[in-house]
């Protein structure tokens, strides 16, 4: 397995996270979808409630859901600059760091037959 990425590799994973960052923002299910791998695990640490040592978790199925409930379009900042890094690649796997008007996210990615899919994120607010 390659241990360096490719300009195509490295254009895979921006798509993939596109595809999360802009299928949210514009309630696209179908983009959000194809960019969430099935286990996904997306945390952080007291986001959603006061609590801020509890670590909230939320799966696949509620970011698709969320995103047809068009929970997305509701935190569009108008804003919509994404800065994507490709931290680093090897054979497989990926680390990427996304910013964003509303989020700061670390996202770790796994290549499969389907392609890039998201696997990992914690987040905060931006």
């Amino acid at each position: 397995m390659p241990t360096e990425s490719t300009p195509g590799d490295e254009a895979a994973l921006v798509g993939a996270v596109l595809d999360y960052f802009e299928g949210w923002f514009e309630g696209d299910a179908a983009r959000m979808e194809r960019a969430l791998h099935p286990e996904l695990a997306k945390r952080s640490i007291g986001q959603l409630s006061s609590d801020s040592e509890r670590l909230e978790t939320i799966t696949k199925r509620q970011m698709v859901d969320a995103t047809a409930a068009g929970e997305g379009r509701r935190r569009d900042p108008g804003d919509r600059r994404i800065e994507v890094v490709v931290e680093h690649m090897s054979g497989t796997i990926a680390n990427v760091t996304v910013r964003s008007a509303v989020y700061v996210e670390y996202l770790q990615l796994v290549h499969t037959r389907d392609g890039w899919r998201i696997v990992n994120a914690l987040w905060r607010y931006a």
